[in-house]
C-alpha cells in the first residue's frame, strides 16, 4: 500500500516539473571533472552520475517550480502544468534517497549532496529566496552549480582528500567551471523579465539588461577560455585547447547571430532561442569533455 502511495507522488505533472532532460545541461561540468581525474573509480563514478543527474538536479528543479507556481516558460517546459503537493514530496523523497545512496561512494559525498540540497533550497525556498537578489542569486549558482559541483564530482570518482584537493589546477578547473556556468546563466534569465518581476525577482539578467547580458556573459566565457588555456599550458597539452576552439565554434556563432538579432528586436530574446542555445552549448561543451575523457582514460 504504501508502495502504491510513493508512486502517486510521480504523477504525470510532477515527472513534467522535474525535467529529467534539464540535466543535460548540466553535465559539462561532471564530464569536465571526471577528464581531469588522474585515475577513475568507474563504479563509483557511474553512482554519482546516477545521484546526481537523475535525482539531486531534477529535484531541485522540482522543488523550484513547487515554490515559484510558474504559469509561463521555464527551463525546460514552454507550457508548465500546475503544482501539487506531490510534487514537493516527490522532490523529499529523492533528496533522502540521494543522500542515503551517496554513502555506497564514501562518508564525504553525501556531505556534499546535503550541502548542494540545502543551498538549492535556499535559492528557491519563499522564506529566504536567494534568487529574489540578483548578485547573491547569480553567486549562489555560480559558486554551487559551478566550482561545487567540480568538487563534489571529484570526491566521488577517484581517490578523495579535502584538505588536498585545492591544487592550483584544481583551483583553476574550479574557477572555469563557474565562469563557464555563470557565462550561461544570465542568458537562460533573458525571456524572464516580466515574470521574474511580477514574481519579486530582479534577475541579474535584468539588471543588466538585454544588451549588457550579451555582453556580461561574452566576458565570463572569454575569462574562462583564457584560464582554460593557461591550465592546458601548464599541463603541456595545447592541442586540448584547439580542439575546444574548434568545438566551441557553433556556439560562438549562434550567439553572435542571436545577439545582433536581440538589438534589432528584444522579441528575439525568447524561450525558444535560449532553449537552442542551452541545447548546442550544453550537446558541444559535453562532446568535447567526453573527447577528453577518451583520450585521458
Amino acid at each position: 500500500m504504501k508502495n502504491i502511495i510513493i508512486l502517486s507522488w510521480f504523477d504525470k505533472n510532477t515527472v513534467k516539473h522535474l525535467r529529467l532532460p534539464f540535466s543535460f545541461f548540466l553535465m559539462p561540468v561532471f564530464l569536465f571533472a571526471v577528464s581531469q581525474s588522474d585515475s577513475i573509480n568507474w563504479v563509483s563514478t557511474t553512482l554519482a552520475f546516477v545521484i546526481l543527474h537523475l535525482l539531486v538536479f531534477p529535484s531541485s528543479n522540482g522543488y523550484n517550480s513547487f515554490q515559484d507556481r510558474d504559469t509561463e516558460s521555464i527551463g525546460g517546459l514552454k507550457h508548465p502544468p500546475k503544482v501539487s503537493r506531490n510534487l514537493y514530496r516527490a522532490t523529499l523523497l529523492m533528496d533522502v534517497v540521494a543522500v542515503l545512496s551517496g554513502f555506497l561512494i564514501s562518508f564525504s559525498f553525501p556531505l556534499y549532496v546535503f550541502i548542494f540540497i540545502l543551498m538549492s533550497r535556499a535559492y528557491s525556498y519563499r522564506p529566504v529566496r536567494l534568487k529574489q537578489y540578483a548578485v547573491i542569486g547569480f553567486l549562489t549558482v555560480f559558486i554551487f552549480q559551478g566550482a561545487f559541483v567540480f568538487l563534489m564530482t571529484s570526491s566521488a570518482i577517484s581517490t578523495f582528500s579535502f584538505a588536498n584537493f585545492f591544487t592550483l589546477n584544481n583551483i583553476i578547473c574550479m574557477s572555469v567551471a563557474s565562469l563557464f556556468i555563470g557565462s550561461v546563466y544570465p542568458l537562460t534569465q533573458i525571456y524572464q523579465h516580466k515574470a521574474d518581476k511580477r514574481d519579486g525577482v530582479t534577475s541579474l539578467s535584468y539588471k543588466l539588461g538585454y544588451n549588457g547580458t550579451f555582453v556580461f556573459s561574452g566576458i565570463l566565457f572569454s575569462i574562462a577560455t583564457v584560464l582554460l588555456y593557461f591550465y592546458f599550458s601548464l599541463k603541456h597539452q595545447q592541442i586540448a585547447m584547439v580542439v575546444f576552439i574548434i568545438m566551441m565554434l557553433p556556439v560562438i556563432v549562434y550567439l553572435s547571430v542571436w545577439f545582433a538579432k536581440v538589438r534589432k528586436n528584444t522579441k528575439n530574446a525568447n524561450f525558444e532561442k535560449t532553449m537552442t542555445m542551452n541545447l548546442l552549448t550544453s550537446t558541444c561543451m559535453n562532446l568535447y569533455f567526453l573527447v577528453l575523457i577518451l583520450n585521458n582514460h
